[in-house]
């Protein structure tokens, strides 16, 4: 790469080697009105002549060099999977943004090794978390003006795709255990909690049941409840090893097998999930009720994305597994774990 002065009509189709910043003194605005690399066309001539300009720096690119924006939309294209579209190249540098509301995923392993190469900047929003349409979820960008088309190419090999899948609507079937709360004894706390948290997926509640802590009326109201169409079944309260608490046997005899029981978050160690074919069993423990925030937020973002996360991934949540609980702390703003 070689950076040469030649005249307007020689600049043409080359790209700048530097910024040209222009002043309006009407204004008083000063800036950059052509950013380095931009590649020279003849309809730029009236406004470089009114900057002043008869002649540019340019570079020459060998054949084997690849521009900085050609290289980052290069980049780019690798990394953009389904539910990402792409924004630029401009300074050699490109947005992928999501073109639905949904969960990003992608191996950060990935991202570590392409960040490897000090030419290379590429940056995320930390995996499994809730993005909205439009919402910027990587960039990347090169550091230099142009880079070596084996380097590009080498890159774009070890590159592995981000992808925003779309929430699908939860058809939950509340049940609500606990003998003081099937007796009225006091109030439950969590269906207005759990109506908003189902908002953001196009959700809603089906059907509410409470039962005590009986075992066979848990796993009567679960499928009950599938009868009614419901396309998860969230279980509240018994979670915990009081004597009194059966939940977790419930959803063993109910689910078909087990994912998971326990996790390495706070609020909401005792997190359990089950499955009936395809159907979710989950097992929630009290504080669902109480905090805003608890594990049960970042699982339900899973659901709803059509993952059914393993007794060994939940083990790595508990790097960011810490549910804050102050208000400027939303959870689609969270993530958890250090997986995909």
């Amino acid at each position: 790469m070689k950076v040469r002065e030649v005249s307007l009509e020689e600049a043409v189709g080359l790209p700048l080697s530097h910024d040209l910043t222009q002043v309006w003194p009407e204004t008083k605005f000063k800036g950059p009105r052509f950013s380095r690399g931009h590649v020279v066309t003849r309809e730029d001539f009236a406004v470089l002549r009114d900057m002043g300009r008869e002649h540019l720096s340019v570079l020459d690119l060998d054949p084997s060099e690849v521009h900085e924006d050609d290289a980052a939309l290069a980049l780019a294209l690798s990394l953009a999977g389904s539910g990402v579209e792409i924004r630029g190249p401009r300074e050699g540098k490109c947005s992928l943004l999501a073109t639905h509301r949904g969960l990003l995923r992608f191996d950060p392993d990935t991202i570590h090794a392409l960040n490897e190469d000090l030419l290379w900047s590429v940056v995320t929003l930390p995996p499994r978390m809730a993005v909205e349409a439009g919402q910027e979820v990587a960039a990347c960008r090169i550091m230099p003006l142009a880079m070596d088309k084996d380097r590009v190419d080498r890159a774009c090999d070890r590159s592995r795709p981000l992808e925003v899948l779309p929430f699908r609507p939860l058809g939950v079937g509340l049940v609500t255990t606990g003998r003081e709360l099937a007796e009225g004894r006091i109030p439950d706390a969590f269906m207005p909690k759990l109506e908003k948290k189902l908002y953001r997926y196009g959700g809603h509640v089906v059907a509410q049941r409470y039962a005590t802590d009986d075992p066979d009326r848990i796993v009567g109201a679960i499928e009950e409840l599938i009868a009614l169409g419901a396309t998860m079944v969230l279980c509240t309260g018994g979670m915990s090893v009081d004597a009194d608490d059966r939940t977790p046997g419930a959803l063993r005899r109910a689910g078909d097998r087990v994912c998971f029981q326990g996790v390495p978050m706070m609020p909401g160690n005792m997190l359990m999930l089950a499955l009936r074919g395809d159907i979710p069993l989950v097992g929630a423990p009290a504080c669902v009720a109480y905090d805003e925030r608890t594990s049960l937020d970042p699982l339900m973002d899973l659901l709803a994305a059509g993952i059914y996360p393993t007794a060994e991934e939940v083990r790595r949540w508990g790097v960011g597994g810490l549910c804050l609980r102050c208000p400027s702390c939303a959870w689609p703003r969270c993530s958890f774990g250090s997986g995909a």
